[in-house]
């Protein structure tokens, strides 16, 4: 019975990442796939690169 628990066990944990590994990649915007341009504000503070 151990094997089958080992077996189980690997196969919960290999879900788990799978799903966690898809919502990072969703929510955090696909690592590149979509760019965003820059917003306003960030636009706007770096053309403040004042003293």
């Amino acid at each position: 019975m151990p094997k089958l628990e080992q077996l189980a066990a690997l196969v919960v944990a290999a879900g788990l990442a799978l799903v966690s590994y898809w919502l990072f990649f969703s929510w955090a915007g696909g690592g590149g796939y979509e760019r965003r341009a820059p917003s306003r504000d960030q636009a706007a503070l770096t053309d403040r690169r004042g003293p």
